[in-house]
Parts: C-alpha cells; structure tokens; sequence
C-alpha cells in the first residue's frame, strides 16, 4: 500500500468523524502487509481514541458466520439446501416453497420484523418502538426468536418464495433455530466449536448479556425528543434483538481472519464454498449464502458483507481469492436522524470511507474481477 493510498484512507476516515462518527478503526491486508488506523473517539467527551485492538459490534456481518454453519451442516447430511425450512421448523406453518437456501440468500419473501428501512434511516420501525426514549429503554428488552418470527409472519410476504430479493433479519432467525433443532445447542455453540475456536478468534463471542466486555468503542443514538437534540449512548444491548441475525461482537483482527479463512477455503470444504459464492445474479453486484458481491470500481469486485445495529456499523470485505482484505467498523456519533441533510452526509461519508478502503487494497492484476 503506498503513501498515498494511506493518505486517502486516512483523510476519508477523518471526514467520516467530522459528517458524525464518534469513531471509527479500520485494518486493510494485502500483498504489501498490514495496516491498521483509527481516528475520532472510543467515547463522546472523553479524550481517549478508538482502542485499535478494541470490541466493536459488527452487526450483519454475523450472517457469513450463520451461513457457514448451515454450510457444515449441510456437508454433514444433516441440513438440506433445497430442503423446506418449514421441515425442520414445523411449528410456523411456513410457505413449503420457501427452502434453507432461500432463507439464507433473502430469497423467501418474508418481512423483516426489525422493520423496513430506507437508506435515509426513515421507515417503518418493525416490532421495536420507533426511535425516542421507548427505543433506548427497549434496548436491553430480551426477546424469544419465535416471537419476532410471528411478528414477521402475521405481516405477511412480500413476494412469492424465490421471485425476488428482499433483505430480511426474519430469515436469519429461522436459520438459527434450524441449526439449533438439528444439533441440540445453541446456535452461539455451534459458531464456537466449528469457527472461532478453530481459527483462534479469541476476541469474537456471541454475547449472553447487553454489555461489550474488555476495551470497546461506544455508540450513541441522535434523536429530538420535544424540539431537543438527544444522544443516547445506545452501547449495551441486548443480543436476542438480533440473535444469529447480528449480535457477534468481534474485533477488526479476527474479522480478517475470518474473511482470509472463508475466502481462501481453509474454512469451507471445496462443494460448500461454491455453493456459498454462487451468486444472483451470477455477473456484477450479487447476493450469495451469507454473502454478498459488491462493484467497487469498474472491475473492482469485492466478496464479503455490512452490518449495522443500534450505535455501529460495520463493513467486511475480501477480493474473491481472499489475499487481500479490509474491515472498517465505525460507532455512531450525534447524527440527527431527524435532519435528512445529517443523515444523508453522514452515509455519503461511510460509502466513501469504505470505497476508498477497499480501493487502497494492493492486489495483483486480474485478482479483483475473479469469480470462483
């Protein structure tokens, strides 16, 4: 990476602080090695940086992880791809036609119980209240799977299974109790014993409570309550408003190294990745198992997956043959979500942050366009 590959990341970081991000760290990993950067603050008006080795949430960047453990399972013969998951969820009287491969591509048509969001950050709210003091104390408000699956069903679909895309955290839910109903542990478990105690991801967990242990950014919550700006620091949550739909908190290191095992196959027996990478459509911008493929640049392909939950948002992505790599995380800062022109500089400022992050990637010619 040269200096002024850097230079522009750093600056594009910087801008990112300066349209709303109390903080943000960002680790690139290429042909030329390493590099790792933060900028802004772990804390809003406190003095201490973003803690470089520091606990982020990394919301839907969850989901590759979920993916992969349905994957096993399915080189095991224990899950079926094309299998309905109403075979092994009974109980929801599913749509026959929606299979474990729609629910894990976002292919079923279900609603989304968290709510329909726009890019804005307008939308409908889902089954959670809509931001204001109600959300904040509903942050730490535990819920049962099935209960937002319910919320999600009784709202009906959107489409029918397989005849479009529409994003949903329902799906990832249902894909948590079928991993669950087939193995008889948790879910969190089963990450555990097949991804991050094999790959030494010691700092990556699924939380059991709403608080990030060890050193870790806070993020924080704008909202007018009665004419007022309010900043809520939104950083204890708790994990089933999520579940195997986001609630992994993870560090930018082992987030690399899941990326590089993934990509690289050190993870995935051979059937099982291809299958994962096999991508809709099967040319430019793309949804895969878990995963999704994004044009950077003209020819600038990069394999991976975003998350966002209340206070962060994270960004996760490698060149299909995994050499090369990037994780941005950011925490929220005191962006008004009330004031479109706030919240749409704020999003043009991530998009930059991370394009020009993934643009910084040295990669060999030829290395950012292949498809597997």
């Amino acid at each position: 990476m040269s200096d002024d590959d850097r230079a522009a990341l750093r600056r594009a970081m910087s801008a990112l602080v300066v349209a709303g991000a109390a903080g943000v760290q960002v680790r690139v990993h290429d042909g030329l090695g390493d590099w790792t950067g933060s900028a802004g603050l772990a804390r809003l008006g406190r003095p201490e940086g973003v803690p470089g080795e520091g606990r982020f949430r990394i919301g839907s960047v969850t989901k590759p992880f979920v993916a992969a453990v349905a994957l096993m399972l399915a080189a095991e013969g224990e899950l079926g791809l094309d299998a309905p998951v109403g075979r092994y969820l009974p109980d929801f009287d599913l749509d026959g036609a929606i299979t474990v491969r729609y629910a894990l591509m976002h292919l079923s048509g279900l609603a989304d119980y968290s709510g329909d969001h726009r890019p804005d950050g307008a939308g409908d709210p889902g089954i959670f209240p809509p931001i204001g003091p109600e959300y904040i104390r509903k942050l730490t408000t535990g819920y049962e799977p099935a209960e937002l699956i319910r919320f999600a069903l009784a709202r009906g679909p959107r489409f029918e299974p397989g005849r479009g895309f529409f994003y949903s955290n329902t799906n990832y839910l249902l894909a948590q109790l079928v991993i669950e109903k087939i193995t008889g542990t948790s879910y969190a478990d089963q990450i555990r014993r097949r991804i991050t105690r094999p790959l030494g991801m010691a700092s990556t967990l699924v939380p059991s409570g709403p608080r990030i242990p060890g050193p870790h950014a806070h993020g924080y919550v704008a909202y007018r309550d009665h004419g007022d700006l309010t900043v809520a620091d939104v950083t204890e949550a708790h994990p089933s408003w999520y579940g195997a739909a986001g609630s992994i908190v993870s560090t930018t290191a082992d987030l690399d190294t899941f990326v590089s095992a993934l990509l690289t196959g050190r993870l995935l027996a051979p059937p099982q990745l291809a299958e994962m990478l096999a991508f809709v459509p099967p040319d430019g911008d793309g949804v895969g198992i878990g995963l999704f493929r994004k044009e950077f640049g003209p020819g600038r392909f990069g394999i991976g997956h975003f998350g966002s939950v209340p206070g962060f948002l994270c960004f996760t992505y490698g060149v299909p043959d995994g050499s090369a790599r990037m994780v941005l995380s950011a925490n929220r800062g005191a962006v008004d979500r009330s004031d479109p022109a706030a919240v749409a500089a704020f999003l043009a400022a991530v998009d930059k942050a991370v394009t020009t992050c993934f643009a910084a990637l040295h990669v060999p010619d030829g290395k950012l366009s292949e498809f597997r």
